[in-house]
């Protein structure tokens, strides 16, 4: 046995077929990352650099104070405080509402069951732009005194969360639909056979048991609605009153904008997404297929 060698194992030769396939991916995640790279590198030079030099040339020095003038000259902590004003209640009026459907539609057996939950996924095939001008003349004639600062759900926060909710609802309420129905029904029976009451059986049973999808779906809901632009712009005129993706306007002047300025604040607007997608990444990628396929 001291004599044998053992035979060395060949490498698989590398095909040009797999080699195209690495190029294409690298190619593609570049081209993904040019824009942001591109205005990482805007935000790091001066203005008078590059106005004079141009933004294709090697800059003679790179510096954060485009990101101090940013964060100071459009009053950022008072833009994330509306948006998180918007964000948080969105998101947890639309978990609740829609885990309640969820929870119907899937342990309790009825005719129109099915009918439900296609009313509600079907709002998110309608097109959110076809409906500005009804629920702008709605927005302005809602008087709710006492309720909002202008007495209207125009221009108030309380408009765009229920804006929110009404449009994220019924992707929520599928997707935990779905997965409600992958849970034991035995659970619920057997605690039905004890006496336990409907709410019960949802807030201390099924809604326990659902954290996974709701932490996913709550990652996805926080990263969508603080990136909504098109709501805030329509329905929101005063700016004191904008979350933190309109306030951004603030660093536009009338006569002169300054484009490496405004590059740093939207970089600087873009953090706290960043911040919740690596914090809950896990979840965010399992919201990917969350809901895909009924178990």
């Amino acid at each position: 046995m001291s004599g044998t060698t053992l035979p060395l194992k060949r490498r698989a030769p590398v095909r040009p077929a797999r080699v195209l396939l690495h190029v294409f991916l690298a190619g593609t995640a570049l081209a993904w990352l040019a824009p942001l790279l591109w205005a990482v590198f805007s935000a790091l030079r001066p203005y008078s650099e590059t106005s004079a030099k141009g933004y294709v040339s090697w800059p003679d020095k790179l510096s954060l104070d485009n990101f101090t003038n940013a964060f100071e000259q459009s009053d950022m902590m008072h833009y994330f405080g509306n948006t998180l004003l918007i964000a948080v209640p969105a998101v947890l009026l639309t978990l609740f509402l829609s885990s309640c459907v969820a929870f119907y539609v899937s342990r309790f057996d009825f005719r129109v069951n099915l009918a439900l939950l296609l009313v509600f996924t079907a709002g998110n095939l309608l097109p959110q732009q076809v409906i500005i001008t009804p629920l702008y003349r709605l927005y302005l004639l809602t008087d709710l005194p006492g309720i909002t600062a202008s007495g209207k759900l125009y221009d108030s926060a309380l408009g765009l969360v229920l804006i929110h909710v009404a449009f994220q609802s019924g992707f929520c309420a599928f997707v935990l639909s779905n997965y409600m129905r992958s849970l034991p029904h035995e659970l619920t029976e057997a605690a039905l056979v004890d006496g336990a009451s409907v709410w019960r059986l949802y807030w201390q049973i099924t809604l326990p048991l659902c954290k996974p999808a709701m932490a996913a779906l709550a990652t996805l809901l926080s990263i969508w609605i603080y990136n909504d632009f098109f709501w805030a712009l329509v329905l929101i005129s005063t700016g004191e009153n904008m979350p933190i993706t309109s306030a951004l306007n603030n660093l536009s002047g009338q006569y002169f904008t300054d484009p490496n300025l405004v590059a740093a604040g939207s970089l600087l607007t873009a953090i706290p997404t960043l911040v919740v997608y690596f914090v809950l990444q896990r979840q965010f990628v399992s919201g990917l297929t969350l809901g895909s396929s009924k178990g």
